[in-house]
């Protein structure tokens, strides 16, 4: 029998659980997660994290970027490997949403390997979205 998910919101973590959640997801690969300080800094700074819970594992995190009115960027949504298909990652941007105010649009950058599950949950794709990577300069 499965231990009930709690959900939470806040950024008052152990980093080294979101490292451990990080890896445990395969964001861990395309994120700093072997940099303590970087992931403490994202962690500190991010104003809306919510976060999945069994029991005192870490689970899943939605860490998004926001002016809480117009516009918040979901820079990081990770669910455990052994814990997706279960609608925890469904269920971490509803509440992202639904702590937003109403006016608010949410926004994210899909890893290549996740793109098929957004438009399943009702997310719509934008043609138009760029970015600067390090070391990347306007001419």
């Amino acid at each position: 029998m499965s231990i009930k998910i709690e959900y939470r919101t806040g950024n008052q973590l152990d980093v080294d659980q979101v490292i451990d959640l990080y890896f445990a997801s395969t964001l861990g690969e395309r994120r700093p997660a072997d940099n303590r300080a970087s992931m403490t800094q994202m962690i500190e700074e991010a104003n809306l994290v919510v976060t999945a819970w069994e029991g005192d594992l870490l689970v899943g995190i939605a860490r998004s970027l926001t002016d809480w009115c117009y516009v918040a960027y979901l820079a990081d949504l990770a669910v455990r490997e052994s814990h997706q298909h279960r609608g925890i990652g469904k269920e971490l941007i509803r509440r992202t949403q639904s702590a937003l105010g109403k006016e608010a649009t949410l926004i994210l950058i899909a890893a290549p390997a996740a793109e098929g599950y957004y438009p399943k949950i009702g997310m719509k794709p934008h043609p138009s979205a760029w970015i600067l990577r390090p070391g990347d300069k306007i001419p």
